[in-house]
Formats: structure tokens, sequence, C-alpha cells
């Protein structure tokens, strides 16, 4: 008998197109979420360095870090700081929108706080 044994070149085929489509949506995701982390590492330290602050003070430190870190899709404006105790809580959310190719994008909502809670 006469087995043949490898893979057909429409496999390949379809095997690499669909390698490529996970590489470019990894390539297009991966730094919105690398923000994101960004960003909520900000919060948990302001948020420890924050006893005996204001809250526009707190705002302007977060602004400054922002700055240092050149990350534009959120604004000192859109945090919610509370206080837990006497712990200083900062949470934010917000969404990012990441074309894809042609007239798709992803839509992704991003939420954190300095407590770990969310």
């Amino acid at each position: 008998m006469n087995n043949q044994r490898g893979a057909a070149l429409s496999g390949l085929l379809v095997w690499g197109i669909i390698i490529a489509l996970v590489a470019v949506l990894g390539m297009k995701v991966a730094p919105e979420y690398l923000t994101y982390f960004k960003i909520l590492k900000a919060t948990k330290s302001i948020a420890l360095e924050s006893t005996g602050k204001t809250v526009p003070e707190i705002r302007a430190a977060f602004g400054k870090y922002m700055n240092v870190e050149h990350v534009e899709s959120i604004t000192a404006t859109d945090l919610d700081i509370s206080k837990e105790g006497n712990t200083i809580v900062i949470a934010f959310a917000y969404e990012k929108r990441v074309p894809l190719f042609a007239n798709i994008s992803l839509l992704i909502d991003f939420q954190g706080s300095s407590s770990g809670n969310e």
C-alpha cells in the first residue's frame, strides 16, 4: 500500500491565514492592554502616596504621571476618587476602539481600581 503522509498545500494556506489574522489582532490589541496596565499601576501607586492629599492634588499627580508615560486614553478628570476607611481608592473606566481592517473595529471596555476590586 502507498500511504501518503503530510500536509496538503490548502491546509497549510488555511493555517497560515489563521495565524496571520491572530498575529495582526495581537499586534493591534497588545498596546492597548499595555496602556491599561500603565494606568492601573499609576492609580495604585498614586493611591498609596496620596494620604492627606486633596482630590485636585491627586488628579494633578495622575495627570503628571500620564504625561510622562504619554498616555492619552484617559485624563485626570475621568477618575473616580473616593475614600474607603482610611484608604484612598482611585477607580477608572474607559472605552477604546481599535481599528482592525476596512470598516471593522474592536471595542474594548477597560475598568480598574486601586483597591483591586474591579
